[in-house]
């Protein structure tokens, strides 16, 4: 029997804790798949006006997850006008896999108060409930009490899944955080963040963020640059990023350009055709027959473009992103 899990909430922004539980819970619950579902309207909590749009939220998500196994994002909750009731998605989900066993997942403070949710009774019709325990916690006792209780009023079937040490942050704390760090906060959000997220929050300027795209730091262009490519692709950034730099001081150029230079060279890696042609007509660039019709071939043009344009990097390095492909 397939084993599929839900795994719901605002993500805003979705942080190493909410990923690395997710992660342990494929493992030990054997899940096939786990849905990750960001919500569209939350019936518990209201989003700050400033937050990301729904789209950015998922995508955000869908960084965060790339390459993890048995994981998907889901825009089945985003897709549904109104507010997002939990047991209109397990009933979704029930109908998507009608033979599967469905686990809900959930944090300590969720499965707590899970009989005061909207309909509880159609949640457990359609799927049992897996709690997240966090082993440092004396939260024990109370999980049996309520296991117990839901198991009696609703005959439910419940798992207390017991999470590792993780690096824990509440969203709240970390989106004032990210605020806090361009007007003299001493507290690194980037500990708590994958750093392909955090760099898609700096491009996109969310939480209060004023990076100036051109004037990043090494650090802070390495992790725009890793939102904008495939989780697949960056060890082979980061191997080309050193060895451009090692291959800079053997030779006598500038290893601080060379740096910037591997950082940006594969940017445009996973542009489609369309954005790509556009990009080259815009700036000016010369395309032959074949880079036309392929965007693989012009991702050193697209990628020097962007790393002038966009990045404010010198002449230098923009040419060695050009050639990069030669």
């Amino acid at each position: 029997m397939e084993r599929i899990g839900i795994y719901g909430g605002t993500f805003n922004p979705p942080h190493i804790g909410h990923i690395r539980a997710a992660a342990f819970a494929v493992q030990e619950l054997r899940l096939d798949k786990l849905l990750v579902i960001p919500d569209r309207i939350a019936p518990h909590k209201q989003l700050p006006k400033d937050s990301p749009t729904p789209q950015q939220r998922l995508e955000m998500l869908k960084i965060a997850t790339a390459g993890l196994p048995n994981m998907e994002v889901s825009d089945l909750e985003l897709n549904r006008e109104g507010t997002s009731y939990t047991y209109q998605t397990v009933q979704q989900v029930r109908q998507m896999y009608p033979d599967a066993k469905i686990y809900l997942l959930m944090g300590t403070d969720m499965f707590l108060t899970l009989q005061n949710w909207y309909q509880p009774e159609r949640i457990f019709q359609y799927a049992g409930v897996a709690a997240f325990s966090r082993n440092h916690d004396d939260t024990d006792e109370m999980f049996q009490e309520q296991k117990a209780f839901l198991e009696e009023k609703f005959h439910t079937r419940t798992t207390v899944v017991k999470l590792p040490e993780i690096r824990e942050i509440a969203s709240r704390d970390l989106r004032r955080m990210l605020a806090s760090e361009w007007t003299g906060g001493n507290v690194d959000p980037a500990q708590y963040l994958w750093e392909p997220v955090y760099g898609y929050i700096l491009k996109e300027g969310l939480f209060g963020t004023q990076a100036d795209l051109k004037n990043l730091s090494d650090k802070h262009l390495r992790a725009v640059s890793y939102s904008m490519v495939k989780a697949k692709r960056l060890a082979h950034i980061r191997g080309t990023e050193e060895t451009a730099v090692a291959l800079a001081k053997y030779w006598g150029a500038d290893p601080d350009k060379a740096r910037r230079a591997g950082i940006l060279h594969d940017c445009t890696k996973y542009w489609e055709l369309e954005p790509s042609v556009e990009c080259c007509r815009k700036y000016g660039i010369e395309m032959d027959e074949l880079e036309i019709q392929s965007p693989k071939l012009l991702h050193s043009k697209t990628g020097s473009a962007v790393a002038k344009h966009i990045f404010g990097e010198p002449e230098d390095v923009v040419q060695a992103i050009f050639c990069h492909t030669t």
